[in-house]
């Protein structure tokens, strides 16, 4: 089974990577006026069903994956 995991700063926190891609897409010509930059973590799981799995995550998103104070996370589970 795999998990995709999509990391985001949460709104309102300051993106300071966001903004210096923003300001180089300005650069380049491209009208941009908010950029967030967050990260991608693809797992493989060995869990019964998609249920345990995204309890698993959920809980590797507490402990270490996400810092819950300045970020969200979105989980997707993908049955194989």
């Amino acid at each position: 089974m795999k998990a995709v995991v999509l990391v985001r700063p949460k709104g309102g926190i300051l993106d300071p990577q966001g903004e210096a891609v923003r300001q180089s897409l300005r650069k380049l010509g491209f009208e941009v006026s908010k950029v967030r930059v967050g990260r991608v973590v693809d797992l493989e799981l060995t869990a019964g069903d998609a249920r345990e799995a995204a309890a698993a995550v959920e809980k590797m998103c507490a402990e270490l994956l996400a810092n819950p104070l300045i970020e969200s996370f979105e989980i997707t589970i993908e049955d194989e």
